[in-house]
């Protein structure tokens, strides 16, 4: 069915006046609907505050790595296998996949896979040689790709070999758990169009990523078009699609459009005709929007949730949309300035002590949000959750956080802000006079992230730690968050926070491999220990969940990030003639799905 549009999410003084005023008929109505699926329309989904798309490749480089970009991506671009955790367990989702479920040899060092009848939007078929090159240029593009741990997904495969134009087999290097490496590793795998196999916009399509070198060059060709956002809506690369979604448009303020794929023949077709992505600088822009009706799938702030009964009369059902994820801020141990206090133990075990888990969670969140006191999901399927963890090793403690600090040696200064004034009980390469003050960069434009902020600098500042506050929209977060080496201009953040829609949702199996190993692409901080690798590389082994309790256990314990409440990925406000919507906890959209009663 045809819905009227909403010009644009930024401009949201119209619906601001329409929504402050009251005025009931000029809102668009919701609600209602036959409870017969409806064939075609328009669905109008409200990003996260300060969220814009701004990648589209399906390797996604640091910095680029916003679930919204994985979100609409997957809707073009079907990953060899897809999971869903919307059913209360987390299972492979065989529509949304490209591939049937994977065969493994009785050595587990053999897998053979068969892909699915999918088509490109070239009319070509997708085969074998779309998987590798895929392969290629993963092993070509490693150290520039955000999902790279080093020994796994690329270098894990030793061989490859198309048995014919859709079966192929990989040979690994060892035998992993087949479970965690279906869902870990081989999720990763998106085939790639052959047609992108250039080195240059006017070059000729060829095999030049059967060469090292020339795989380096079309993996760099497709980064620098990846960069160029303003081209999306016209380069012809992303045009070459094989899910279920085609781009329609995307605008350089991030507001994508997404329309049916008419050449798609795989078993999970789109009912609608098109959907668009909004973009808002605030939770209070959007909610504006969605008051006055010009969003047919957005949230609401906890500090608008008082206004549930409003909103629910005006045709919307109000559900939480919690994830499959935890919550976290990473300390950059590479900082020139701060590294080496980040460094101690000691000193992050007071910074730990000092953050009010339960007054964040109940106050600022209103209950929505749930502790998080270590590497793995608290408030979802815990067989994987240690007693160490599950129990919070560092409780708010403010006396505690003063005393770890007295005792190695931290003083007060003029201004109540702790100084190193021995440096023989500070610890390694922190200098006499340093001063306990650091800067969080933080997200802007959410309320909850603000209060979260607010809370954590005030306690932190009675334990004489200063925390300063440079909010920035969140691809801003993002892109300067990442890893950096100390003389690197680019290494001057300190501590980083994104996390108001969680800030790492997993995949099947919420093991660290991506996160907290040594080397890791999305180890943002640099963290590096010895005895977390061995614990990481175990869980991706193991047949059992022994080796994920005593890695909760270990890196509850060592804080190698600073944990905090995990909250849903945000408290959904949704048309209540809007079917076919399930909200996956691993942050998956499958916009396809969706159908109108109306």
């Amino acid at each position: 069915m045809a819905r009227r549009p909403w010009r644009t999410a930024l401009g949201v003084t119209l619906a601001a006046a329409l929504a402050l005023s009251g005025c009931a008929a000029g809102r668009e109505p919701h609600g209602g609907g036959s409870g017969t699926p409806k064939t075609g329309g328009t669905v109008r989904f409200a990003m996260p505050p300060s969220a814009t798309p701004n990648w589209i490749m399906p390797f996604s480089i640091p910095g680029y790595g916003g679930s919204y970009n994985a979100m609409i991506r997957s809707a073009m671009y079907v990953p060899l296998y897809n999971y869903d955790g919307s059913s209360g367990s987390v299972t492979l989702d065989d529509a949304a996949s490209a591939a049937n479920p994977p065969r493994y040899s009785p050595d587990g060092k053999t897998v053979t896979i068969t892909l699915k009848p999918l088509t490109w939007a070239t009319g070509e078929q997708l085969t074998s040689r779309d998987v590798e090159f895929w392969l290629n240029l993963a092993h070509a593009g490693k150290d520039n790709w955000g999902k790279y741990s080093k020994g796994l997904i690329p270098d894990s495969i030793t061989g490859f070999h198309a048995v014919d134009d859709r079966t192929f087999t990989f040979t690994l290097d060892k035998a992993y758990n087949p479970d965690w490496f279906t869902a870990n590793q081989l999720s990763l795998i998106v085939p790639m169009p052959h047609a992108w196999d250039r080195t240059s916009a006017a070059g000729p399509v060829g095999d030049h990523d059967r060469t090292p070198d020339g795989a380096k060059q079309v993996f760099d060709f497709l980064v620098s078009q990846a960069k160029q956002l303003g081209t999306y809506g016209t380069n012809p690369l992303w045009k070459v699609v094989n899910g279920p979604f085609a781009l329609a448009g995307f605008t350089t303020s991030g507001e994508v459009t997404l329309r049916k794929n008419p050449k798609y023949t795989g078993p999970d077709p789109a009912k609608l005709d098109t959907v668009r992505f909004l973009t808002f600088t605030s939770s209070s822009a959007e909610y504006n929007v969605l008051r006055a009706g010009g969003v047919d799938y957005g949230y609401l702030a906890t500090s608008n949730l008082g206004q549930r009964s409003k909103l629910e009369e005006q045709g919307y059902r109000v559900e939480p949309w919690n994830g499959w994820s935890i919550t976290y801020s990473p300390y950059n141990f590479n900082n020139p300035q701060l590294g080496k206090v980040f460094s101690q133990l000691y000193v992050r075990q007071a910074i730990q002590h000092a953050v009010d888990q339960d007054a964040i969670t109940s106050v600022i969140w209103r209950g929505a949000a749930r502790v998080g006191y270590g590497p793995v999901p608290q408030d979802n399927d815990t067989k994987y959750l240690s007693p160490k963890q599950k129990t919070n090793p560092y409780p708010f403690d403010l006396n505690k956080s003063k005393q770890l600090l007295a005792d190695h040696g931290w003083k007060p200064g003029s201004d109540g802000v702790l100084l190193c004034a021995d440096p023989a009980k500070c610890g390694e390469g922190i200098a006499e006079g340093t001063r306990l003050s650091l800067t969080m960069l933080t997200e802007s434009g959410s309320d909850e992230t603000d209060g979260t902020m607010q809370e954590l600098r005030s306690e932190l500042s009675k334990a004489g730690i200063e925390m300063k506050i440079n909010a920035q929209p969140l691809n801003t977060v993002l892109a300067n968050g990442t890893t950096c080496k100390p003389t690197d201009p680019s290494c001057s953040w300190q501590l980083s926070y994104f996390g108001t829609q969680g800030s790492w949702y997993f995949s099947a199996n919420p093991s660290g491999e991506e996160l907290f190993a040594t080397g890791a692409g999305t180890n943002f901080g640099g963290y590096t220990d010895p005895k977390a690798d061995k614990l990481i590389a175990a869980t991706n082994l193991a047949s059992d969940n022994g080796a994920m309790l005593e890695y909760s256990a270990y890196l509850a314990e060592q804080l190698p990030v600073l944990w905090l409440p995990n909250p849903p990925y945000q408290v959904s406000a949704i048309d209540t003639a809007l079917h076919g919507v399930t909200q996956d906890p691993m942050a998956g959209l499958l916009p396809q799905r969706w159908f109108w009663t109306r």
